[in-house]
């Protein structure tokens, strides 16, 4: 599996010659709109941060036979503009791509304060290796191999994100929802870098428009 970081939330992950996009949103626009032969895109909710309709449009220009995959809280939005979709239902799974098995975990957004802000969430198990779980710290009750952990944001704060990652306690943490830091990311690595390997996890900080692979 490979995996390149566009930014914030938006990964390109390649799998048997496909690619997955997740959560092209506003805070990535410019570099998302440039790709192409995008075979499938994953919104986790409607969050703009997340979901971005003119740079969407412009994606499925270079990508015309691009499979959306989303719930219905997107599904609305996506309806107003006239894009098809397709919703996974809580807890089910199918092989998206040839050999690539995509499965869908329900939850609420994390909690900014209250109900503001808590729109329906969906996580996704990606090749049966890679849990992507947008906004949430939800745990998926299996395996994690890869793990895109949220460690930024008006509902996030390091004790969160860091029981959360040790509760699910993949092999290797990628953060993700980091767009807001900037250049002061280090603020929110520092815990997870030096706690995460002594719990025998890896912490993997993707450099933005590289391509790793695991």
């Amino acid at each position: 599996m490979k995996i390149t970081k566009l930014g914030h939330c938006c990964l390109i992950i390649e799998e048997n010659g496909k690619r997955i996009m997740t959560d092209p949103g506003s805070f990535t626009a410019e570099e998302q709109k440039k790709e192409k032969d995008i075979d499938v895109i994953l919104f986790t909710h409607e969050h703009g941060d997340h979901y971005h309709l003119e740079s969407l449009k412009e994606i499925l220009k270079n990508s015309p036979n691009a499979k959306i995959i989303t719930n219905a809280g997107v599904g609305k939005l996506l309806d107003e503009a006239g894009i098809k979709y397709e919703i996974m239902p809580d807890k089910t799974s199918k092989e998206v791509l040839s050999g690539i098995e995509l499965e869908a975990h329900d939850c609420k957004h994390g909690e900014i304060f209250e109900e503001y802000g808590q729109v329906p969430n969906t996580g996704f198990f990606i090749g049966k290796r890679l849990f992507y779980p947008g906004d949430s710290y939800y745990n998926p009750g299996k395996p994690v191999e890869i793990l895109a952990l949220p460690v930024a944001g008006p509902w996030a704060k390091v004790a969160d994100f860091m029981r959360y990652a040790l509760d699910v306690k993949p092999k290797v943490c990628c953060p993700v929802h980091d767009g807001m830091l900037g250049k002061y990311s280090g603020l929110a690595y520092w815990v997870p870098e030096k706690v995460l390997p002594e719990n025998g996890i890896s912490f993997k900080i993707l450099e933005k428009g590289k391509t790793e692979e695991f």
